[in-house]
């Protein structure tokens, strides 16, 4: 079976795409180039959003969706680089040759403005952190993990320009390490004046994110309705059939993790973070005021914390 994938043009939006034949010249595909594109947009919605150039950033956002460097790099990363790429979902699909991946990718291009998500497929793995307990995942379909990745690159950079300065689980660049310098940065020192620490875990927190106020967060987001979808796709356990969705995004989810931060934000004004606004202090913690950590356990999607010292 032949199948045909484009390639993007010089330009994320650019003319014409030049086919490509499925699966050899999938292989010869200039990835580099293609990655670039897909940064240098990230790069300009996130300038857009710091610049709060709200017009900008959705027309930045639907020129995203439409990427056909987007549409590539995404099923290359779900195929090719994530660990579960050999996990199916309820279908049974994977996409593990050139020319599987390369089908993915048409399919991918012709259902952007026509997908329908489906049902998760449930299952079970161990704790990292007592392998005695098993904690849920649910694994959509390879389509919509493609699509998920190209709307996670439209929707993440925007975000990242407004999550909150100390936050750092399930974001680009950033790690527990970090989140243990910032504890030292406000804690070291004789002179410290912040001396108690109250460690929170947020239990369960991908399965209890509350659809409607994480659907106001993004607002008008061009690929809102297709959250929504995702959100209400509902789930699939053997034995159990099929059960819909009213709270929570799922772990395995490639957008879960960023749905998540974007659910979270705003935890800092919750908690009474306090920062200064001029002078030579500009952006530092007003005394008196708390210090709000957030972190994830490890790389996976996993239960974030919270540290307010």
């Amino acid at each position: 079976m032949v199948a045909e994938v484009r390639v993007a043009a010089p330009r994320a939006n650019g003319p014409e795409d030049q086919s490509l034949d499925a699966p050899d010249r999938w292989d010869r595909i200039d990835w580099r180039e293609q990655e670039e594109q897909v940064r240098r947009l990230r790069q300009r919605i996130f300038k857009a959003a710091h610049e709060q150039d709200w017009a900008k950033v959705r027309n930045l956002q639907k020129l995203m969706l439409r990427s056909r460097a987007n549409t590539l790099v995404s099923v290359r990363q779900v195929t090719q680089r994530n660990a579960g790429r050999k996990t199916a979902g309820i279908d049974g699909e994977v996409a593990l040759t050139s020319e599987a991946r390369a089908e993915v990718a048409v399919r991918v291009r012709q259902s952007i403005t026509s997908w329908q998500p489906r049902a998760v497929r449930r299952v079970y793995i161990p704790k990292a952190s007592n392998r005695a307990k098993l904690r849920p995942l649910g694994i959509p379909v390879i389509l919509d993990r493609c699509h998920q990745a190209r709307v996670r690159n439209a929707l993440e950079p925007e975000w990242e320009a407004r999550f909150e300065p100390r936050s750092y689980g399930f974001r680009p660049g950033r790690g527990c390490h970090d989140a243990i310098s910032a504890i030292y940065n406000v804690c070291k020192g004789p002179m410290a004046k912040r001396v108690w620490a109250l460690d929170a875990d947020l239990a369960a927190a991908f399965d209890k994110i509350d659809h409607d106020r994480l659907l106001a967060a993004i607002g008008s987001f061009p690929a809102r309705e297709l959250i929504r979808g995702w959100l209400k796709a509902g789930v699939f356990e053997a034995g159990k059939g099929f059960a819909p969705t009213g709270e929570g995004t799922p772990q395995g989810g490639v957008i879960s993790p960023c749905l998540l931060n974007v659910a979270l934000h705003g935890l800092e004004e919750a908690a009474g973070v306090c920062y200064e606004t001029s002078g030579p202090r500009a952006g530092e913690t007003k005394p008196g005021s708390p210090v709000l950590i957030r972190y994830a356990d490890d790389g996976a999607p996993r239960t974030p914390k919270e540290v307010s010292v």
